[in-house]
């Protein structure tokens, strides 16, 4: 059985291409998830994706990644900065997630500068646009076969 790469989106990525182009770039989360397929076939890993505006089904699929030793590469948007149930579903279940963030949350506004998701993440990658979702991969892949 192969290993896999669950892409998980949070809150208002379904909107990527038509928001705020001049910071998300205008690929839209397909193009997105479509080159992380074409990305986890070239490393040997079957990818799923998922994209939700609400937290608990975020939190659910986190928790079920964690039971399943699926790797995450996760955009939790908007939820990095507020959410303490994400952070805790990530350190509960175990989950090995790889944070990503579009744009540099850095160098916006002063409130997107904390992510209560990092200190639990494996790593954080910010402000590479989507190429950071396929360097994520690439960093969940190494992980993967070397611990997981």
């Amino acid at each position: 059985m192969a290993q896999s790469i669950l892409i998980l989106n949070g809150p208002n990525l379904n909107l990527l291409g038509r928001r705020e182009p001049a910071t998300y770039g205008s690929q839209t989360l397909g193009d997105v998830v479509a080159a992380c397929e074409s990305l986890g076939k070239e490393l040997g890993f079957e990818v799923s994706a998922f994209q939700s505006n609400h937290e608990g089904e975020l939190v659910d699929r986190l928790q079920q990644a964690g039971i399943d030793g699926t790797g995450v590469v996760f955009n939790p948007g908007a939820y990095s900065h507020t959410s303490v149930a994400l952070r805790d579903a990530i350190a509960g279940s175990g989950a090995v997630v790889v944070e990503i963030h579009i744009s540099n949350i850095h160098s916006r506004e002063h409130f997107r500068h904390r992510s209560y998701v990092t200190p639990v993440a494996k790593g954080m990658i910010c402000g590479l646009g989507t190429e950071g979702y396929l360097l994520a991969m690439r960093a969940l892949a190494v992980h993967m076969r070397n611990d997981g």
